[in-house]
């Protein structure tokens, strides 16, 4: 069964991508942004999660609130640029679990290549956040996400901050059943294999290399 694809236009998260695209925002700045979109995103992201009534003593008598229900989360950055985002989703989810998933592009393919997988040892009982700022053609994400299903979690998302058409359109083809969520989706792809307009390589703006 086909699930949900989310383009943000939230105000923050749009007014913040617009100062992510500038190539003259300082590598400072632009982790800081990678950073904040992450935990605006992930609001919408976890809109979904069970909940449960509760009990709770205040200073002032009992309250009946709501809490999540029995839902442990992993996050899984594709190195290396979606270490980027984790910060951000933690804040909002601290009790999370982290794996990681290495991964580079051929440049003469543009094809993925698996260098490192280290997932929690539970990973079937958790909700997985498969996250990477860009979704470009797709390879990354889609070779990420069939490695996490050996693993058998109980489900899977996908978060970047830009898609391309092409990128969507093949995660969505390898995996319909796996929820996608982006801050932007773009015009297309060059020659090269990048995002237009984007923002360039999101990898070697967050960590200052080039």
């Amino acid at each position: 069964m086909d699930r949900k694809v989310v383009i943000f236009d939230h105000p923050l998260i749009q007014h913040k991508l617009s100062i992510l695209r500038n190539k003259d925002t300082r590598t400072m700045d632009f982790r800081a942004l990678v950073d904040e979109i992450a935990s605006l995103m992930m609001f919408e992201a976890t809109r979904d999660l069970p909940l449960e009534d509760i009990k709770v003593e205040t200073p002032c008598g009992i309250a009946d609130c709501k809490q999540i229900s029995g839902r442990k989360l992993a996050f899984v950055p594709i190195l290396r640029a979606g270490l980027g985002m984790v910060d951000g989703c933690i804040k909002m989810v601290p009790a999370a679990r982290i794996g990681h998933i290495g991964l580079y592009r051929d440049e003469e393919t543009l094809q993925p290549v698996e260098y490192y997988c280290k997932l929690p040892k539970d990973i079937d009982r958790r909700d997985v956040f498969v996250v990477d700022p860009m979704l470009a053609t797709g390879g990354s994400a889609i070779d990420a996400i069939g490695q996490i299903k050996k693993r058998n979690p109980r489900k899977i998302i996908f978060m970047c901050i830009i898609a391309a058409p092409e990128g969507l359109e093949a995660l969505q083809k390898a995996h319909p059943d796996v929820d996608i969520f982006c801050a932007g989706l773009d015009s297309h792809l060059n020659e090269n294999g990048y995002i237009v307009p984007g923002l360039g390589d999101a990898g070697d703006r967050i960590f200052g290399t080039k």
